[in-house]
């Protein structure tokens, strides 16, 4: 290149970005993704204006070439970070409906687009016939997984149960869709000569499995070792992506189809790294690569050459694309038992087709399946289809009627089945096995009881970077949280309690809180003294409120329960019941004295066999929650007279005894456990007989 040629390449690449930035920006003022105002920059940089003056003086025959050489480099980097963020862990707990719409979505575009590649193939003069129908049907398919993602953050969606059901159909949808591409291209490739290089294939994946994978897993290692993303560690894994693509490309498929293996192929055991890497690579690749493959592929597009045919024939392309892609998915959804107005805004979701669709449509452009003329009609679909997705989705699921299904959304994803139910409120996933643990032992000591995890996870709108596609460190938090949330469910097993998982993004994680446990409307509650006010949580005290103040004993050698007076010590007993019946374990009264002789002969009338004494060594001690205002080592407390002045919510006025107490688990009374009443909970407790002998 000559200097001249050095120059405007560099003022081209200057003035895409700029065009891209500012467009970008204008869509997200009007509420549409910034991916198609950057769309749009490279269209307008194209031969549809003025003629083709702007792309015969800014884009010369000999400044494409860099520009095509820069646009690839994007798309590989673009294509790995897609196959990175994608992950089926999203679907687990949502199968059924992700695949019920994944299947819809992909196969009536797919069926309605061949039909209509049929008819337009001896119209548009197709090269090959059987290939063109193929590959018109596919690109009906596509849903633009990182467009439908950023839509689902920009409305604050993926808090809810649509958006996580939209994600995970959308991730379905777009590994089905990329191995139905891969075939045709395939088969596009081997009908130009390259199907002895297809033979290939085999020792391709083989590498990747035996060589690649463990290769992949060192790296991880080194990064957990250095606990940063050294250069040698990126570097090593740009490389291999890169030789992934040219694999791929020298056997005939596409270098995009061997970055976005490489991408699935990527662990994903170490969060933070997947994070560090996409961070990385996101901001260059939508900031400087992307927009210029835009300009690329908005050079291929002039809408200035359609005629009155053309017209028609983008009349057709629209409607079967909406009405395949809207239609397969909303059924799908309604097939899987999804309600009328969340089944339309997954469908409205997957009708997004973006960048993902560029993509695809510049494979057939470079193969010669599509001709100049029907590639711009189809771009202009691509367009039209995620322009209409916002306003669309607004319709069908405007503002108020998405926070109020916010809530019936918590409540129809955690059932009605079970008749006694335990929330958990986790804070932190990572320290919440003892929570879960507790909250199973006390399911488990009654029929027909289930557990409830509600995790609300921290988000902030304002901190992302505004970037064309990809959800990035969002999308990997929503996967990580899931997984962990999954992972503390199967505690349940043992014991044969089921235990669901309910979780969701939230901008004002103590706001939402109280309504979103109030949602899953519990008998107990679980949590970690200091984690929320009791107050809020369980309004009219309706729900028993567990706290626990310490880890319990590994192997408890009996329940004690500490006697005070009040509704408080009442519950606290009842606790302590369910933990001796669950672990078939001695229950103990503490301290001696009239009260708890009285509960022991009340408990005995009952056929609930319990003591008095001291705690022995490695019991559990369950005791009112009044219990928790005093230091340890401190005198004991009990409840004044009810005459007394009003404590704080979640608390009650005491006065001074003797004793010290000493607690794991810290109760406040709920009406919906009637623990006031011995004879309905102590009826209620799954085979009390256990404790006979145990003392």
């Amino acid at each position: 290149m000559t200097d001249q040629q050095i120059q405007l390449l560099l003022a081209d690449i200057a003035l895409i970005m700029v065009l891209a930035r500012l467009l970008g920006m204008a869509a997200k003022r009007i509420g549409q993704p910034p991916v198609i105002g950057e769309i749009v920059a490279g269209i307008l940089l194209g031969p549809t204006l003025f003629n083709g003056w702007i792309t015969t003086h800014l884009f010369p025959a000999p400044i494409v070439p860099p520009l095509t050489a820069l646009a690839d480099i994007g798309l590989a980097l673009f294509m790995f970070v897609v196959g990175y963020e994608v992950d089926l862990a999203l679907v687990r707990g949502r199968e059924k409906v992700a695949a019920g719409v994944a299947l819809g979505s992909i196969f009536l575009p797919l069926i309605l687009g061949i039909g209509l590649g049929i008819w337009l193939a001896a119209r548009v003069h197709a090269k090959d016939h059987f290939t063109f129908v193929l590959f018109f049907g596919v690109a009906m398919s596509i849903t633009a997984f990182p467009v439908l993602a950023r839509i689902l953050t920009d409305r604050g969606l993926h808090r809810t149960r649509i958006g996580g059901l939209a994600l995970a159909a959308a991730s379905v949808d777009d590994q089905l869709a990329w191995i139905l591409l891969a075939v045709v291209v395939a088969i596009a490739s081997s009908s130009s000569g390259h199907a002895i290089r297809l033979a290939y294939s085999p020792l391709y994946a083989a590498l990747l499995i035996f060589v690649v994978r463990p290769v992949l897993r060192r790296l991880a290692d080194a990064y957990q070792k250095q606990g940063k993303l050294t250069a040698n560690v990126l570097a090593s894994i740009l490389i291999l992506l890169l030789l992934s693509g040219w694999a791929t490309d020298y056997m005939g498929v596409k270098f995009i189809f061997g970055a976005f293996i490489f991408g699935i192929l990527m662990p994903r055991n170490v969060p933070a790294l997947r994070l560090a890497i996409l961070d990385r690579l996101e901001q260059v690749t939508v900031l400087l690569f992307l927009p210029v493959f835009f300009v690329i592929a908005g050079l291929g597009v002039n809408l200035s050459t359609v005629g009155l045919s053309g017209l028609g024939y983008l009349i057709l392309i629209m409607v079967v694309a909406v009405a395949g892609k809207f239609g397969g998915a909303y059924y799908g959804a309604r097939f899987t038992g999804v309600r009328r107005r969340q089944a339309g805004a997954l469908a409205a979701l997957m009708n997004t087709r973006g960048l993902t669709e560029l993509v695809i449509l510049t494979i057939g452009l470079s193969l010669g399946i599509l001709n100049t003329e029907l590639y711009s009609l189809m771009v202009v679909m691509a367009i039209v289809t995620t322009a209409m997705a916002g306003p669309l989705l607004r319709y069908i699921y405007p503002n108020q009627i998405m926070e109020r299904d916010i809530t019936e959304a918590d409540r129809a994803a955690m059932g009605r089945a079970g008749a006694h139910r335990v929330v958990v409120l986790v804070d932190d996933p990572a320290a919440a096995g003892p929570l879960v643990d507790l909250a199973v032992q006390l399911a488990a000591s009654r029929a027909n009881s289930e557990v409830v995890l509600c995790h609300l996870v921290a988000h902030e709108p304002g901190s992302r970077l505004e970037m064309g596609g990809g959800l990035g460190g969002e999308l990997v938090q929503i996967t990580e949280t899931m997984d962990s949330l999954h992972t503390l469910a199967a505690r349940g097993a043992p014991r044969g309690v089921p235990v669901l998982v309910q979780a969701r993004f939230s901008d004002d994680v103590a706001a939402e809180l109280p309504g979103y446990i109030s949602a899953a409307d519990p008998d107990t509650i679980v949590l970690c003294r200091g984690a929320a006010s009791p107050g809020e949580l369980s309004p009219n005290a309706k729900a028993q409120v567990v706290m626990l103040s310490k880890p319990l004993p590994e192997r408890p050698s009996a329940a004690v329960a500490y006697c005070t007076r009040g509704p408080d010590s009442d519950a606290a007993l009842q606790v302590a019941a369910k933990l001796a019946v669950t672990d078939r374990i001695g229950l103990m009264l503490t301290p001696s004295g009239r009260p708890a002789n009285g509960r022991v002969a009340d408990l005995a009338k009952r056929g609930l066999t319990a003591t008095t004494g001291t705690p022995p060594a490695g019991s559990v001690v369950v005791g009112p929650a009044d219990l928790l205002a005093l230091p340890a080592g401190a005198n004991a407390m009990v409840p004044e007279p009810r005459a007394a002045a009003p404590a704080a919510a979640g608390t009650r006025s005491v006065r001074h005894d003797s004793g010290d107490v000493d607690l794991h688990v810290a109760v406040i009374a709920g009406s919906n456990e009637a623990s006031d009443d011995m004879d309905q909970w102590v009826e209620a407790l799954d085979g009390p007989k256990q404790l006979e002998g145990k003392q």
